[in-house]
C-alpha cells in the first residue's frame, strides 16, 4: 500500500496499492492476480459512495516470470520428464531383455555382490542422465533463453539426486518384471504417466482435486520440478529447497534399498 493509504482515500484522493503475483506458473498467477483485483474492486463497490469515482488504482507485478513467458514453466520441468525416460523406462527394458536372454544368468557364479552388478548396470545409464541434465540446462539458456537466477552447482547436485531415484525405479521395476513388454508398461504407468500429469510439469498441483494433490506427494518428480523452478526462476538456494531436497534424498534412499533387495532376490530365485 502507498503511504497515507486510508488518508488519502478518506480525503477522496486517488489511492495506489501494489498487487504482487507469483508468476512461476503464469495461470496462477494471472488467475490470483486477477483475484486480487477483484477483492480491491468489491471493497470499493461496498464501501465508497456509489457516485463516488475509482479512487483505488491498483498496480499488478509479476516476479520471477513478468513476461508469463510458457517456456519459462515448461523447460524446467521437462528436465524431470527426460530423467524419467531415459533412466527409468530405459533401465527398466534392458535389465528385463538381460533377463529374457539369459544373459543374467552369468551373474549367478560370479562373486560379486548384488550392488556392485546394480552399480555395473546403471554405470552408463548414470552418465547419460547427468548429461541429459546438463544438455536441458544448455538448451534452455541458449535456444529457449530460460533464466538461470540460482546456483547452476546447486540445480547439478539435485538432478543427480534424481537420477538416482529414476534408476532406483527402473531397477525395482525390472526386478518384479518377467518380460520387456510388462516392464514397459509398468514403466510407463508407474514413471512417466504420473511425471507429466501430477509433478507440476503441465497442470498446476493447487488446482488438482485433493486425492490427486495427495497421490502427487509419492511422484519424486513433483519436488524435483519444484526444485528445478525454484532454482532456475527464482534463484533461490538450499535453505528454502530443504524439504524437497530431503524429500527426494528420503526417496532414493528407500528405492536404492528395495531395488537392491529385490535384485537380490532375482539372482537368488
Amino acid at each position: 500500500f502507498d503511504a497515507g493509504f486510508a488518508d488519502r482515500l478518506a480525503r477522496g484522493l486517488p489511492a495506489g496499492l501494489q498487487i504482487i503475483a507469483d508468476a512461476t506458473e503464469p495461470n496462477t498467477g494471472s488467475i490470483v492476480a486477477a483475484y486480487a483485483n477483484a477483492v480491491v474492486q468489491g471493497y470499493e463497490q461496498d464501501t465508497l459512495p456509489p457516485a463516488a469515482a475509482v479512487r483505488i488504482v491498483p498496480s499488478v507485478r509479476m516476479r520471477f516470470n513478468p513476461t508469463r513467458e510458457s517456456s519459462n514453466l515448461f523447460v524446467p520441468g521437462l528436465m524431470a520428464f527426460v530423467l524419467t525416460i531415459v533412466l527409468s523406462l530405459m533401465t527398466a527394458i534392458s535389465l528385463t531383455r538381460e533377463k529374457e536372454t539369459g544373459t543374467m544368468e552369468a551373474l549367478l557364479v560370479s562373486p560379486l555382490r548384488p550392488w556392485q552388478i546394480i552399480v555395473g548396470k546403471v554405470a552408463p545409464y548414470l552418465v547419460v542422465g547427468f548429461a541429459s541434465v546438463v544438455g536441458v540446462i544448455l538448451e534452455a539458456r541458449l535456444v529457449f533463453h530460460v533464466p538461470l537466477r540460482g546456483s547452476v552447482t546447486l540445480l547439478l547436485a539435485e538432478g543427480l539426486l534424481f537420477i538416482l531415484v529414476s534408476l532406483s525405479l527402473g531397477i525395482l521395476i525390472s526386478a518384479r518384471t518377467s518380460s520387456q513388454r510388462v516392464a514397459m508398461i509398468a514403466a510407463l504407468v508407474g514413471t512417466m504417466l504420473p511425471t507429466m500429469l501430477l509433478s507440476g510439469f503441465i497442470f498446476p498441483i493447487e488446482s488438482m482435486p485433493w486425492p490427486l494433490r495427495a497421490i502427487s506427494a509419492v511422484v519424486p518428480a513433483r519436488w524435483f520440478v519444484l526444485v528445478a523452478r525454484s532454482i532456475m526462476l527464482k534463484g533461490v538456494g538450499l535453505s528454502y529447497l530443504w524439504q524437497p531436497s530431503l524429500v527426494l534424498l528420503v526417496m532414493a534412499v528407500v528405492l536404492l534399498t528395495a531395488s537392491t533387495r529385490a535384485f537380490h532376490e532375482r539372482l537368488d530365485g
